[in-house]
């Protein structure tokens, strides 16, 4: 041990003060640039009866300005499926306030994934139950993200993968903020997002429904959404603007205007093949969209 921390031992023994070396005048003041929290390492429950309150909840998998909002309203009018705003469960973490506490949950086979899946669940549920409806359905974009971590926690989950024209999403990335995100800043941007739908797609097996059939022939789109989730169809799905709740028109966006006695109106043309990014290319041939503009591939 060296004289400085033989005297600063000494000190704060007896004064509770120590000793520290001033910086020379008119140095800046060093700045501590913030790390990244770590991903959480998780693990599939053991025990999906005792562990999970939620069953069967339903994920859509899609990029931003993908036509979610508009699907999750017409979800939600079904008696059996209730579509909240995006919940963002993946932002709720759990952290220890001792070491103690830390070694109790360890004693009963929990770490920190396993509760903050527990929260997760617990939420969810409780929202569901609220609701008075059977299951509960969430279209958080970012979800695709960590499509690994939700299917671990809800290892009966059902995914619907939604699709729209990748120059289409870029460009209503860019119109919704141009300040923010120029063209160019929306297209990489909205391009981390089809690929993490893109990987999801190849991780998990589903329905997928794109935003160019569910607003061409709306009808025709939800009823397979519902044959795949097992659900009897419903005729009053289609009529999202007479509802009286205000949760369904929030997010709206660019659709308010094309709610016409509360039906669906077709979507925007799609773009021609000589508009499309070069970074937008792969990902357009991987979805269907690589042809001309009378449509993309049925899958």
């Amino acid at each position: 041990m060296n004289f400085r921390r033989t005297v600063n031992s000494t000190l704060r023994r007896t004064t509770g003060m120590e000793l520290r070396r001033v910086s020379k005048q008119g140095d800046p003041p060093v700045q501590q640039k913030a790390a990244r929290p770590k991903p959480a390492d998780f693990r599939p429950t053991e025990n999906p009866e005792l562990d999970r309150l939620l069953r069967q909840p339903v994920f859509i998998m899609s990029p931003v300005r993908s036509g979610s909002t508009l699907l999750r309203v017409l979800l939600d009018g079904h008696s059996q499926l209730h579509a909240p705003h995006e919940l963002h469960m993946r932002r709720l973490t759990v952290g220890y306030q001792t070491t103690l506490a830390k070694r109790s949950m360890e004693v009963l086979g929990l770490d920190t994934s396993d509760l903050e899946h527990l929260l997760w669940d617990r939420v969810m549920h409780r929202e569901v139950v609220k609701s008075g409806k059977q299951f509960i359905v969430d279209k958080t974009p970012s979800n695709a993200f960590v499509w690994k971590r939700i299917a671990a926690c809800w290892p009966d989950a059902r995914y619907i993968f939604l699709l729209r024209h990748p120059a289409s999403i870029a460009r209503s990335w860019h119109e919704s903020d141009p300040e923010k995100r120029p063209l160019d800043v929306a297209t990489e941007d909205a391009l981390r997002y089809m690929k993490a739908v893109e990987r999801a797609r190849g991780g998990l097996s589903g329905h997928t429904v794109r935003y160019e059939q569910l607003t061409a022939d709306p009808e025709a789109t939800i009823k397979g959404i519902c044959s795949f989730l097992g659900l009897e169809w419903e005729p009053d799905l289609l009529e999202y603007g007479k509802r009286p709740s205000k949760d369904l028109q929030r997010g709206l966006g660019d659709w308010r205007e094309k709610i016409r006695s509360g039906s669906v109106q077709p979507g925007r043309e799609l773009p021609d093949p000589s508009e499309i990014p070069r970074n937008l290319r792969e990902i357009c041939a991987a979805w269907g969209y690589d042809g001309d503009r009378a449509g993309a591939r049925t899958e």
